[in-house]
Protein backbone atom coordinates (compact mmCIF):
# COMPACT_ATOMS: atom_id res chain seq x y z
CA UNK A 1 0.00 0.00 0.00
CA UNK A 2 2.55 2.48 0.93
CA UNK A 3 4.14 1.70 -2.74
CA UNK A 4 1.21 2.23 -4.27
CA UNK A 5 0.59 5.65 -3.05
CA UNK A 6 4.38 6.31 -2.97
CA UNK A 7 4.81 5.85 -6.62
CA UNK A 8 1.79 7.66 -7.70
CA UNK A 9 2.89 11.31 -5.56
CA UNK A 10 3.95 13.75 -8.05
CA UNK A 11 7.58 15.07 -8.33
CA UNK A 12 11.08 14.30 -7.69
CA UNK A 13 12.05 11.96 -4.23
CA UNK A 14 12.74 15.04 -2.04
CA UNK A 15 9.05 16.31 -2.99
CA UNK A 16 7.42 13.23 -2.80
CA UNK A 17 8.97 12.60 0.74
CA UNK A 18 7.36 16.17 1.94
CA UNK A 19 4.06 14.93 0.38
CA UNK A 20 4.14 11.79 2.57
CA UNK A 21 4.92 13.97 5.69
CA UNK A 22 2.10 16.19 4.83
CA UNK A 23 -0.21 13.27 4.85
CA UNK A 24 0.74 12.02 7.87
CA UNK A 25 0.23 14.78 9.92
CA UNK A 26 -3.29 15.34 8.16
CA UNK A 27 -4.41 11.68 9.50
CA UNK A 28 -3.02 12.43 12.81
CA UNK A 29 -4.87 15.81 13.11
CA UNK A 30 -8.05 14.00 11.89
CA UNK A 31 -7.21 11.38 14.33
CA UNK A 32 -7.08 13.47 17.36
CA UNK A 33 -9.85 16.69 16.54
CA UNK A 34 -12.68 14.08 14.78
CA UNK A 35 -12.00 10.87 15.67
CA UNK A 36 -10.64 10.00 18.64
CA UNK A 37 -13.14 12.68 20.57
CA UNK A 38 -15.81 10.81 18.61
CA UNK A 39 -15.49 7.54 20.17
CA UNK A 40 -14.18 9.40 23.30
CA UNK A 41 -17.35 8.48 24.87
CA UNK A 42 -17.91 4.83 24.46
CA UNK A 43 -14.61 3.78 25.37
CA UNK A 44 -15.04 2.03 28.68
CA UNK A 45 -11.83 4.34 31.14
CA UNK A 46 -13.02 7.18 29.85
CA UNK A 47 -15.57 7.21 33.65
CA UNK A 48 -11.94 7.27 35.89
CA UNK A 49 -12.29 9.21 39.14
CA UNK A 50 -9.46 8.87 42.24
CA UNK A 51 -10.40 7.87 45.66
Amino acid sequence: MYAWLYRRLPGPTPVRILLVLILLAAVFWLLMEVVFPAIEPYMPYSDVAVS
